[in-house]
Parts: C-alpha cells; structure tokens; sequence
C-alpha cells in the first residue's frame, strides 16, 4: 500500500496498515521509503549476519537482518499511535530479549550496523547517528562499501563518539559482545 499522499504525522499504527512488503521508516513522525539494496550492500550484509550469528549461536544476544522494526523510543504502556520512530537497520543485535516482540525492538538495541549507500550515506551519518545516540544504542557502525571501511562509534557518557576506524585487511572488534571479532576481509570480498 502507498503512502497516504499528505498526512502531518505518521505513527506506528500506520506502519502496522500499510503492505508488508513496503520498507518504510518513520523517524520523529516522517515517513521515509527505503530503496532496494544493491548486490554489494546485500553481500556485505549477509557477511557480518554470518560472522554475528555464527558468534551469538547458543548466546542469550540474537541478531537480526534487515527488515526488523525498532521503536527507539518505545516504553512500556505506549500504543501504537504514541511511538512516532521506527527504523529498519541493516543489521540489529539485541541482548535484553524483553525487548523483542512480534514487530521488533522496543527500545534501543546494543549493537546497529548501517551499510551506507548513495541514497543514505548523509542520512545514516546525521540523522541515525543522533537518534542512535538520543535512544542509548551501545555501539553503531557504519559500513562504507565504496571504501571498503567501518567506522565504530561507543557511549561515552551519553553521546556516541568514535572509537575505531577500520579498513578491509583489519579484524575489528564487536565492543558490546566480549570475545567477537569480524574478519574484514570476507565482509568485502568480491
């Protein structure tokens, strides 16, 4: 189903209406269409899901691919109507399990991954760094496929600040899960 051509303010209730197979975001009551991932991104992708799942396998965090709903700022006794950001990450890792229900992530998962593309790149690195930072996401990262590199950013205090910068030959370290590792090197190989 399309976006309703004019509306002031978009909530979670409208996401639950609209066809499945829309990728839409809502972020402080805007809707924004998410484009179709290239071959790369999805590569990239699938690459870090691989190495995450293979790590949390038997773990009490799971890992979640795109599309996967999160309500940052989603708290107990909100409805629909009163929760107006969602975002769909490329990739989520989610620790608390009460924070998963049949739509999502209520709340703000530990890790994000965003996978820059043409069409996001400013977007994932303003606008989702600041709501990531304002709901408590313990790590972010943004993946940059045209130059084959990650940047890793922490809470500090309350802010999210960068930690590490990380090129494909490196194996970076996943800050929010003790003991993971992601080898680079697969995540962009052609």
């Amino acid at each position: 189903m399309p976006l309703p051509a004019k509306q002031e303010r978009f909530t979670f209730a409208d996401v639950l209406t609209w066809d499945e197979g829309e990728h839409i975001e809502i972020i402080n009551g805007e809707a924004f269409m998410i484009a179709t991932p290239s071959s790369r991104h999805q590569e990239i992708s699938g690459e870090l899901f691989r190495q995450l799942a293979n790590f949390l396998e038997g773990k009490r965090c799971k890992v979640y691919p795109a599309p996967f709903g999160v309500r940052l700022f989603e708290q107990d006794g909100d409805s629909p109507e009163d929760v107006d950001t969602m975002v769909e990450p490329d990739i989520s890792v989610v620790c608390d399990r009460s924070k998963i229900d049949k739509h999502g992530c209520k709340g703000a998962p530990d890790l994000i991954i965003e996978i820059l593309s043409p069409s996001t790149r400013r977007h994932d690195r303003l606008v989702k760094l600041n709501l990531y930072q304002r709901a408590g996401v313990r790590e972010y990262w943004i993946v940059d496929p045209d130059n084959e590199s990650v940047q890793v950013f922490t809470q500090d205090g309350s802010a999210l600040k960068i930690r590490e910068d990380y090129d494909p030959e490196d194996v970076a370290k996943v800050n929010v899960l003790d003991g993971c590792f992601i080898e680079l090197s697969k995540v962009f190989s052609e």
